[in-house]
């Protein structure tokens, strides 16, 4: 076994509330963590750190644990700047634009999706993502959403089934159709690379019923239900989430009173995932974290990571985001990047630095957490360690 002390920390993030100041980011001031292979094996006062086979200073820098982004659509080929220079121009976001996506995955090799999915990883890690999901949806043909799943889970275990992203062009015609090949020959296809079955429920993909057969016939097949809900619209998303006990509702932009109870009364099943990247990309209205925190909702923040409506691998961005235009305190907001993203993975060994958790930390350059809200833009992330190994 090989142990690492990061010592000098001038504020480290446990998330532990027990192990620091009784705070949910449990802070230790003066701190040090030890690492025993993929393992935090101590944390606690800088003066108190046991010896360990190599010493790392951390110089008065803060320590938090790995962003993990629960919400992303990495397995594509392809760009949508001229549907983003349009939309900057005044053109309105819908969720036609995903089939522009659709054309050009088709048309990729398997090396090149694969690529293409590494480069967005690298750069995720550098800015001190250690975990991330990730989806397929952009085949839309049971050989390409199943290949897309292959190559996905090479890379991650958060894996999800997104054949329901918008009704495949191959179906315009006969929208039950592809519903039935999505909840049947694809669903086998696919589930064998899969943990998790996700859904867009919006106007101009899947309604609330045709939701609810691809969620149930997922959960038949072993996969857990997550659900793309209320992004453009008040619709159904939010209110099947909670029903079908689905680990996440992902969005949660148009909401009403009754959808703020439910998550409310189902924050241990169903975490309110918010993606602030596609509301600065669509120049969207903003989700009301506020009001989802207030009702004890529990808030996980992702940066959606996509082509087409928010093409940004940056967790620091969404949480300056978080903070600046969804009335998040920077501490909430770090939460919900780190813990709540593992809550809305069902994961109790990431997103924490309390012993026994994955080592997966990021070091700051800077004295505390807060400048990650206080110095947007800034690159402030500069090590990272993943399973205890420097990765950055």
């Amino acid at each position: 076994m090989t142990t690492t002390v990061i010592t000098n920390i001038g504020s480290l993030v446990t998330n532990d509330p027990a192990l620091g100041d009784g705070s949910p980011l449990g802070l230790i001031e003066n701190a040090a963590v030890v690492i025993e292979d993929e393992r935090v094996a101590w944390v606690g006062p800088a003066d108190r750190a046991p010896a360990a086979d190599r010493d790392v200073d951390a110089a008065g820098r803060a320590v938090i644990p790995g962003f993990v982004d629960s919400h992303s659509h990495l397995v594509f080929a392809g760009d949508r700047t001229a549907e983003f220079n349009a939309r900057m121009s005044g053109r309105a976001y819908s969720a036609g634009g995903i089939r522009t996506t659709v054309a050009a995955t088709r048309a990729a090799t398997d090396d090149a999706l694969e690529a293409n999915l590494l480069r967005h990883l690298d750069e995720a890690r550098r800015q001190g993502t250690t975990t991330f999901e990730t989806k397929s949806g952009y085949g839309l043909t049971v050989a390409d959403e199943a290949r897309a799943l292959r190559i996905a889970a090479a890379h991650t275990e958060e894996v999800t089934y997104l054949g329901a992203h918008i009704v495949s062009p191959d179906y315009a015609d006969d929208p039950a159709g592809y519903v039935d090949l999505v909840t049947g020959e694809m669903l086998t296809a696919c589930a064998p690379h899969a943990r998790w079955v996700d859904v867009f429920c919006e106007q101009g993909a899947f309604d609330g019923d045709q939701a609810r057969a691809i969620l149930t016939a997922g959960a038949a097949a072993g996969l857990i239900p997550r659900i793309h809900a209320n992004q453009l619209s008040h619709g159904p998303g939010v209110q099947l989430a909670v029903e079908l006990e689905a680990a996440s509702a992902d969005h949660c932009t148009h909401l009403t009173d009754a959808d703020v109870d439910a998550l409310a009364q189902a924050p241990a099943t169903t975490v309110a995932t918010l993606l602030p990247g596609a509301e600065f990309s669509t120049r969207a209205r903003w989700p009301d974290a506020r009001r989802l925190l207030d009702a004890g909702a529990t808030v996980a923040l992702s940066t959606d990571c996509n082509p087409g409506s928010s093409y940004t691998s940056s967790m620091p961005f969404c949480i300056a985001l978080a903070v600046r235009d969804m009335r998040m305190t920077p501490d909430e907001a770090l939460w919900s990047a780190t813990a709540g993203g593992a809550r809305a993975l069902r994961r109790t060994d990431i997103g924490t630095l309390a012993p026994g958790a994955r080592a997966d930390l990021v070091l700051l350059d800077a004295p505390s957490h807060v400048h990650l809200a206080y110095r947007p833009g800034v690159p402030l992330v500069s090590a990272v360690w993943q399973r205890g190994i420097r990765a950055v």
